[in-house]
């Protein structure tokens, strides 16, 4: 006698596809890359940012007229006139002063205040910053040498004149991160 072997039943189908589960895992992918990218791009500007500092702290602050410097004095703090009073004293000292205004950015300013400037106005920048004591510089993308004083909540005023003359000719200290 011929004697059956049992074969197994075959299974059915699922009717699965692979193909949404890798076209998901494929955009899980390319999102985690992206989020990779940018903060790997970030950092090297933070590098350079702080490079750029590092060897703008080695150089004493250019001498200026303060003639040639153009300052917009912007208030952001809750005090009131605190920028007039503060562009007054600047324009004293023979800057000259194209607006005088409450902060028009949403940035939160901290410390003394901020210098804002673009590359154009890197040099007024820090010529600025021997007559705003603690204030941080903080470059964008402008296009002229406009320099901004943005005036913060410890801001304590516009430093005395000897101060100034000291400043600008000893060499400051490098930050203690170079």
């Amino acid at each position: 006698m011929t004697e059956r072997t049992v074969q197994p039943p075959v299974r059915p189908r699922s009717g699965r596809r692979p193909l949404p589960p890798l076209a998901f895992l494929l955009v899980l992918a390319l999102a985690a890359g992206a989020v990779w990218w940018t903060v790997l791009r970030e950092d090297q500007e933070r590098r350079a940012e702080a490079a750029e500092e590092c060897a703008a702290a080695e150089e004493p602050p250019p001498s200026l007229d303060p003639a040639a410097v153009s300052v917009r004095v912007f208030n952001a703090t809750d005090e009131g006139g605190l920028a007039q009073t503060v562009a007054d004293e600047l324009a004293a000292r023979g800057f000259t002063i194209s607006e005088v205004a409450n902060d028009p950015t949403t940035r939160e300013v901290e410390g003394a205040g901020e210098v804002r400037h673009g590359s154009p106005g890197r040099d007024a920048a820090r010529f600025l910053g021997v007559y705003a004591p603690g204030v941080s510089f903080y470059p964008d993308t402008r296009a002229t040498a406009v320099v901004d004083l943005v005036i913060g909540p410890e801001f304590t005023g516009v430093a005395p004149p000897e101060e100034v003359e000291a400043a600008l000719t000893a060499p400051e200290d490098a930050p203690a991160e170079c």
